[in-house]
């Protein structure tokens, strides 16, 4: 079973809610290339943070700490249980662990940095960070377009590294966290992802992208299922070619998650194929 799928299967045990912890299904408009539930998921279980905002919002993940827990707050009146459910490592850990407080950061140059990466991809942000924040890439994610963007931005908006405001210090959450994580052998987890471009593309993925394709310069458009095919309508590559990239990013973007959460030594791991996974995991529950 996917994540999706055992989420709503656990919540209806539970008869309980799911908040999406997903930077992009929050999204009107994405449904397909962001893998938001269904309608009838969305019907037999309440969803939280599932398109619920326009895509020239761009939310951050101090945004979905602040929401996220307004969600839980009125979950909890209700059940004593919530699911989050979600591959946004820095969503999970906002509301996880909280995040430091930082000095605002000038729209025009967050804009301009975007548009660097846009323009000339992931090297120039090295560069640049190499040269404005050597402390940021020393220690940084020097492979995360995201926080390179967000450490390049705060350097030339504030003048310091964002590394001087990093504490590590995690806030005390009112509520006990259990973190579960679900996976699989890599050569089956791969198979699933080409599987589920192609099925994306059968339920029109590629009339959805094309409707987004006037609003391609956004941050939130700048993602796998959509960026590759933006290259195919600009007439840079053809569409079999497109589609071979975006299942490609989407294996480098699922490795890059599962090296994300394996640091944490908080996750319990369970194997997604487990029959009795649900079970397993209400074992887990206080």
């Amino acid at each position: 079973m996917g994540k999706t799928a055992v989420a709503i299967a656990l919540a209806e045990q539970l008869k309980t809610a799911i908040i999406s912890a997903d930077s992009r299904q929050c999204y009107m408009g994405m449904a397909i290339g962001t893998a938001q539930p269904t309608a009838e998921e969305l019907h037999a279980v309440q969803h939280y943070f599932v398109n619920c905002y326009q895509p020239e919002e761009s939310l951050t993940a101090a945004d979905f700490e602040r929401i996220a827990l307004g969600h839980l707050d009125n979950i909890f009146q209700h059940n004593d249980t919530a699911i989050v459910c979600g591959g946004t490592g820095l969503y999970v850990k906002a509301l996880c662990e909280g995040l430091d407080e930082m000095p605002a950061m000038d729209k025009d140059i967050v804009d301009s940095v975007n548009q660097l990466y846009i323009s000339k991809g992931i090297e120039s942000l090295r560069a640049s960070l190499l040269a404005e924040d050597p402390l940021f890439a020393a220690n940084g994610a020097m492979d995360n377009p995201a926080r390179m963007i967000r450490a390049l931005a705060f350097v030339r908006s504030t003048g310091v590294s964002i590394t001087f405001f990093q504490t590590g210090i995690k806030k005390v959450r009112p509520f006990r966290i259990v973190k579960i994580g679900l996976e699989l052998p890599r050569e089956i987890l791969y198979q699933r992802i080409n599987h589920r471009v192609d099925l994306m593309m059968q339920q029109g993925l590629l009339l959805e992208a094309e409707a987004l394709f006037p609003k391609r310069d956004l941050k939130n458009l700048n993602t796998v299922g959509y960026s590759e095919l933006f290259y195919f309508f600009e007439r840079k590559t053809d569409l079999a070619t497109a589609i071979e990239k975006m299942k490609q990013h989407s294996r480098n973007y699922a490795k890059r998650q599962m090296t994300w959460f394996k640091k944490d030594q908080e996750f319990i791991w369970l194997n997604a194929m487990d029959e009795i996974i649900i079970e397993k995991i209400q074992e887990l529950l206080p």
